[in-house]
């Protein structure tokens, strides 16, 4: 099969198409035939060295397709079964082995290209909402960067769940803010002023942001007293070191560093979160965007368009 090898780390062009053999599922695993890729920055920091992997190896970390070949003791799949999956290195391939209990069905009537987009961004959006901070009617929030793939669906799922949204984003992308469903769309200069305006100086019940240095303190200026800010990437690089006064001072506040392996710990997680973002989707309550899709060929020029922050939703490799 053809597969993405990186021998080394370093730019797009350590990506290379070769041919490799063809892996064999084992007892408790499935190997999927792949239709659709779904790209992440975790891809580029793997690819990079920023994180490390053993070498050499086939990064990619969530795909869609069709189950080709089970392992013994598989019973929940079948081959045929439209299926997707995250947290599996190595999706930049023709096929992949993937542990059953990974993989989750997709309904019938959603499209492969929208359900490897959505595996990562959509759960990661999801726990957000309904666990880190469970978004209730009446409460109102402030979404960092919600022009993009994460911040969309972050805005769809506070909407749907009663939530008050408040976004930023580049004045370029403010339209699209818009149309997930923000409330108030805010510019990032000043957007801390911004939002005590838009709530009549009483601050948000919970921040969520992916940005990290550039917009970490005037977060926290943003929440009202016991607030919790939600820090999930870091875009703009890591946040110093914080002394817990400052959240003290700042109204009692609370501070969490999530991420999705944390909250699909559990088999009924996994399903819970992959059924409840597929099956919206799939019913057209949430949109995803899918900015471009790229062949598996041309991974580099994928890399790099994610790369440039130009894109405005999900990119796509398609073997």
């Amino acid at each position: 099969m053809k597969a993405i090898v990186i021998h080394e780390t370093g730019g797009p062009e350590v990506m290379r198409l070769e041919d490799v053999p063809t892996p064999e599922p084992k007892a408790g695993n499935v190997r999927g035939k792949i239709e659709a890729i779904g790209l992440n920055f975790i891809d580029i920091y793997h690819r990079s060295g920023q994180y490390k992997l053993p070498l050499p190896t086939t990064i990619g970390q969530e795909a869609a397709g069709v189950v080709d070949a089970v392992g013994d003791g598989v019973t929940e799949f079948k081959v045929g079964d439209k299926v997707a999956y995250a947290f599996t290195l190595g999706s930049y391939a023709e096929y992949s082995v993937v542990p059953a209990d990974k993989l989750v069905h997709v309904p019938a009537n959603l499209s492969t290209d929208l359900a490897a987009a959505l595996m990562l961004q959509g759960m990661t959006a999801h726990f957000l909402a309904t666990d880190t901070f469970a978004i209730k009617p009446g409460h109102t929030v402030l979404v960092h960067a919600a022009a993009g793939g994460t911040g969309q669906l972050l805005v769809q799922i506070a909407k749907m769940r009663g939530g008050r949204v408040l976004a930023t984003c580049s004045t370029s992308k403010a339209g699209i803010a818009k149309a997930a469903g923000a409330d108030e769309v805010l510019a990032y200069e000043g957007f801390d002023e911004a939002v005590k305006q838009h709530t009549d100086g009483k601050g948000v019940d919970a921040v969520y942001d992916s940005v990290g240095k550039d917009t970490f303190d005037r977060s926290l200026n943003c929440l009202k007293p016991r607030g919790i800010m939600v820090l999930f990437g870091q875009a703009s690089g890591a946040v110093a070191p914080i002394d817990p006064q400052v959240l003290n001072a700042k109204g009692a506040l609370f501070l969490t560093r999530p991420s999705l392996g944390h909250y699909v710990r559990t088999r009924e997680e996994l399903l819970g979160r992959a059924n409840d973002v597929l099956g919206w989707a799939a019913e057209g309550k949430l949109k995803v965007g899918i900015d471009r899709v790229f062949a598996l060929a041309d991974v580099g020029q994928a890399h790099a368009a994610l790369a440039s922050r130009s894109t405005q939703g999900k990119v796509v490799l398609r073997p």
